[in-house]
């Protein structure tokens, strides 16, 4: 699918875990961007039959349907795919919004496919979409010392991270346009870092 020909709504999909108790942890960090593109569309999100919160608008003139799966992160797959059905959108104009492990911190990497590195919650969509959608991977870092992966994306943003959380999450969602709106490749020229 060529961006330019593609006339139809993107679904860009923030990963995190429902609940108050996660909503601050790295793991987060994608509900964090979509909620941040819902309030520069002026959208509210909404409960979906999908499992999912979704707000719909414009960005940049493209239709947009933002989601934020309410199921856990390694369950992400199933809202997606109900997302993806409902709207008829192609995997190609799906993208995943993600803490990524293996980027430093407050650096952002766009690419289209891949692996899933790990990650429950691409593992889950790539199992249900197949692994031709977007992704804006946001960089949280390593764990320090001997600190389990899994305790790690589940703390909230330490003290010095939370100094520049706003500007990182307000970048991530530069990115998300620009992606939307200038494609890919210039989109990856302007913010991979």
């Amino acid at each position: 699918m060529s961006e330019d020909v593609y006339e139809g709504p993107w679904l860009v999909v923030g990963l995190g875990n429902p609940g108050e108790q996660y909503a601050r942890n790295r793991h987060n960090i994608g509900f964090m961007v979509v909620d941040l593109l819902a309030q520069r569309m002026g959208a509210k999100f909404k409960a979906h039959k999908s499992r999912a919160q979704t707000a719909e608008g414009r960005l940049g003139g493209r239709r947009v349907v933002l989601a934020k799966p309410m199921s856990f992160m390694n369950l992400s797959g199933g809202p997606v795919t109900a997302l993806r059905d409902f709207y008829k959108v192609p995997a190609s104009a799906v993208v995943a919004v993600h803490d990524e492990l293996d980027i430093d911190y407050a650096a952002l990497r766009l690419k289209l496919g891949g692996g899933d590195n790990g990650h429950n919650g691409l593992k889950s969509i790539t199992k249900s979409l197949g692994p031709d959608y977007h992704r804006v991977r946001c960089g949280i870092g390593r764990p320090p010392g001997r600190m389990e992966v899994a305790d790690f994306v589940l703390k909230d943003f330490s003290g010095a991270e939370r100094k520049e959380l706003d500007w990182f999450v307000d970048r991530s969602a530069d990115a998300v346009e620009a992606l939307l709106t200038e494609g890919l490749e210039r989109a990856q020229g302007t913010y991979n870092s």
